[in-house]
């Protein structure tokens, strides 16, 4: 080979280069531009909100009202899609493996992200790795409620009556994993009693046993128990948080009612596919924080005793985890688990 030919080689070869470095950069930065652009003008069409419950329950009531407010804001319809079952899980993993392109969210709740990881083996979804949060949006109080027929009428009697008695009283809940099964386990765990767990097939069926006679108590949230608390058909002995609940200001908390720690709420968020562009995720959590803080909308989640909320993705986040790490440590504990 002579230098003509090498440098000619040269040239060519360092010309190629050259032309596939400003290749590479052109479309790094028509892929930038898109990105901007689809946040700029998202959305340009329907968003489906995945509601991992069956229609007529506390999330998808929630759903609908954020769905309604955000379509509102944005001027496309949030389609409400109910994929029930499993706690939730099938709905959270459908969105799971959705297009992560911002047309496709869910309203996650702390069954599918914090307990159902540690409870469920063969669970297909990875919450943390496979969603990322937009936003925390409300938290429901819970109650615990027992049959008008139980000669109790506090929360330390309960646990008085339960420790005398191991074995021979009851709860409730909408399923094994749920909140109120969880709820029964905590107590279980912090007053060294034995209640005896009745799983039924949804929360307003072990509500309806309750008002039957048919257990002894359950916990739900008060979307479900304020109408029947009031209507004198289950007895309310305490709110599991740290605050009174404004629909029921004659129920202690359970710290004054005499159980310290004994606080587990029913809190929801909405999530994306990850991989969803941070800047949709910007656009939703902005849209969120305006609609929470709407009048109507505080005052129809009051209503209920819903606390609305919002949050950055990182505090949610962090919020998530330590959930996670507490809930582990309660479920190993306690020896819950599912096939």
């Amino acid at each position: 080979m002579n230098s003509k030919t090498w440098i000619g080689k040269s040239r060519t070869s360092r010309w190629i280069r050259s032309a596939f470095c400003a290749a590479a950069l052109a479309s790094l930065l028509i892929g930038s531009v898109a990105i901007v652009e689809a946040a700029d003008t998202y959305p340009s069409r329907p968003i489906r909100l995945v509601l991992p419950f069956p229609p007529g329950g506390a999330t998808d009531l929630l759903g609908r009202l954020i769905g309604q407010k955000m379509a509102e804001n944005l001027g496309q319809p949030f389609v409400p899609e109910n994929r029930p079952g499993a706690a939730g899980n099938i709905g959270t993993e459908y969105a799971s493996k959705q297009k992560p392109d911002g047309y496709t969210i869910v309203l996650g709740t702390m069954q599918a992200f914090v307990t159902s990881p540690h409870i469920y083996k063969n669970l297909k979804y990875d919450p943390i790795k496979d969603l990322v949060p937009i936003t925390s949006v409300a938290e429901i109080p819970n109650v615990l409620v027992v049959r008008p027929t139980l000669p109790i009428k506090s929360l330390r009697e309960l646990v008085d009556y339960a420790r005398a008695n191991p074995g021979k009283v009851n709860f409730g809940s909408g399923g094994i994993g749920g909140s109120g099964h969880l709820a029964g386990e905590l107590l279980n765990n912090l007053a060294k009693i034995k209640l005896v767990h009745v799983p039924y097939k949804g929360a307003n069926q072990a509500m309806t046993g309750v008002m039957g006679n048919e257990i002894d108590m359950v916990v739900i949230g008060t979307t479900a128990s304020v109408p029947q608390i009031k209507a004198g058909k289950v007895r309310a002995l305490a709110v599991l948080q740290s605050t009174r609940v404004p629909s029921l200001p004659d129920v202690p908390t359970a710290k004054e009612a005499g159980v310290d720690h004994y606080h587990i709420t029913n809190w929801y968020g909405l999530f994306a596919p990850t991989g969803t562009p941070r800047e949709i995720i910007n656009k939703l959590n902005a849209e969120w924080g305006k609609v929470v803080a709407m009048p109507d909308v505080i005052a129809a989640l009051g209503k209920t005793g819903t606390e609305p909320l919002s949050s950055t993705p990182e505090k949610f986040a962090e919020y998530i985890k330590m959930e996670y790490e507490l809930w582990g440590k309660i479920l190993k504990e306690a020896k819950i688990s599912i096939d």
